[in-house]
């Protein structure tokens, strides 16, 4: 069985110790979704919201998000983020929105968790600009796609995995 890395041998979390892991570069690519009411969608495609241009908006909430990461996560290392491209795609037959995240660094450790974090502040940016017109819409599906580097190598999800 797989030991949770975040625990030493008494059972106290700790913050795990990298520095003996080669420094590569790690990329991470993660997903979510947030549908909503079609005359939502509408408002943020044509640009029509009072307060701004609702996904320039939300890009740039994902961006300061992975910066902030290990602020938010307690045990999570801080990075040098070496880049960060966040891809807001409008899918007007589902009536949602897709974020795509990637992040990279060079590194002793993943960006997978800055990813996700980016993908969730995104995604909660839309809710909270559009909240007044819509306060039903519904984030979900915020998952790892890929990473690569490190010692573990290149994973990506595939068709048949989810949780369980």
């Amino acid at each position: 069985m797989t030991q949770l890395t975040h625990f030493n041998h008494a059972g106290d979390a700790h913050m795990v110790d990298v520095s003996t892991k080669a420094i590569t570069q790690r990329t991470a690519i993660t997903e979510g979704f947030i549908r909503m009411r079609p005359e939502t969608l509408q408002l943020i495609i044509a640009g029509g919201h009072k307060k701004g241009d609702v996904l320039s908006i939300a890009r740039i909430a994902g961006i300061m998000a992975v910066k902030k990461t290990a602020d938010l996560v307690p045990l999570c290392h801080p990075l040098p983020i070496t880049h960060v491209d966040i891809s807001l795609t409008p899918d007007v037959e589902l009536n949602r929105v897709r974020c795509q995240t990637t992040v990279k660094t060079m590194g002793q450790t993943g960006v997978e968790i800055e990813s996700l974090c980016a993908t969730q502040v995104v995604l909660l940016t839309i809710y909270d600009m559009c909240k007044s017109v819509d306060r039903g819409m519904v984030i979900d599906s915020v998952s790892v796609l890929e990473k690569m580097g490190g010692k573990s190598g290149h994973w990506q999800r595939t068709d048949n995995e989810s949780a369980t």
